[in-house]
């Protein structure tokens, strides 16, 4: 499921949720609903493409990734794994996740 927030400041937030209701990927923040929906709009190939998804470490040894758009600027952000394959299988769930919500035009 694709969560869409407002926020008290008046900009909107998605959010890629698992079935169980997790959130999996959490957006940056965007100054207009118009703009999130777009964005939210190209998810489904974005999320086909490797490149896209960028590993990191945190200063804590923690993993998590990055959601970029096709230009490279980040969209979204996961929340911290413990382990590297941890992080790997958040990246499947993601890609998973978005591609079912597309097949059901959830998107």
């Amino acid at each position: 499921m694709i969560d869409i927030k407002k926020e008290k400041n008046n900009l909107y937030r998605f959010f890629v949720t698992s079935e169980e209701g997790n959130a999996l990927l959490q957006s940056v923040t965007f100054d207009t609903e118009k703009e999130l929906k777009t964005t939210v709009k190209k998810l489904y190939p974005l999320s086909k493409k490797p490149s896209v998804f960028e590993r990191k470490t945190n200063h804590n040894g923690k993993f998590h990734f990055t959601l970029k758009d096709a230009s490279g600027i980040v969209i979204g952000t996961s929340n911290t794994y413990t382990s590297e394959a941890g992080m790997e299988n958040g990246i499947t769930n993601v890609r998973k996740r978005i591609a079912f919500l597309n097949r059901s035009k959830s998107l």
